[in-house]
């Protein structure tokens, strides 16, 4: 399958000029779009968020996705990175029309994969430790981590007139946790701890 991928940030921009790119590379390489992915959506919106995640979920082996240049993925490196490396995983291929970028098969593209794959993993240890030296600075700070005070767990926020006389009946009928939790829509530990504390009284 062939894609072609359209991406504008606004209304008051236009698909056109990049479809039409596409469709003429397309025909002067003699090749069929298959699919069309437009959006209009700031890249800088996480790719899960977007069509295109959509479009990377569906992708398979020897699939081909063409946009006009690799801004149209995203305007952050590591995600544009990200996505050419989930790609790769996919044995799914990127080409642009302004950058002449291909990704594929070749030694390039796996030598690519693997900083792409190298890059990623670095960005989120990063990520990871900053969040740990953040979360290190506000306790040396004296700042209370957690919960706040005061704030009580789920099983203390159910209101027991509003759940107890369900909760005991569905049990005496014999229904299991899960079944009444599910019902409930509750976590069904949560409404084992509310029958142990309120229905054997």
């Amino acid at each position: 399958m062939i894609y072609g991928y359209v991406r504008v940030s606004s209304d008051k921009q236009t698909v056109e000029n990049q479809r039409f790119e596409i469709e003429r590379f397309c025909k002067y390489e003699q090749l069929r779009i298959d699919g069309w992915i437009e959006e209009t959506i700031s890249g800088t919106k996480n790719y899960h968020k977007r069509q295109l995640g959509v479009l990377l979920n569906r992708v398979e082996k020897d699939d081909i996705i063409i946009c006009s240049e690799l801004s149209r993925l995203g305007r952050n490196l590591f995600m544009i990175m990200e996505i050419l490396n989930l790609c790769m995983l996919k044995d799914c291929k990127v080409w642009t029309i302004k950058d002449h970028y291909r990704l594929g098969e070749d030694i390039q593209s796996k030598v690519l994969a693997f900083a792409f794959g190298l890059a990623a993993e670095i960005e989120r240890n990063l990520i990871s430790q900053r969040t740990k030296d953040a979360l290190a600075r506000k306790k040396a700070e004296g700042v209370r981590l957690g919960r706040p005070s005061g704030v009580r767990n789920n099983e203390e926020l159910l209101k027991p007139y509003q759940y107890k006389a369900k909760i005991c009946a569905m049990r005496d009928a014999g229904r299991s946790f899960a079944y009444i939790a599910k019902k409930l829509h509750l976590d069904r530990d949560t409404v084992r701890q509310y029958y142990n504390r309120y229905c054997r009284e």
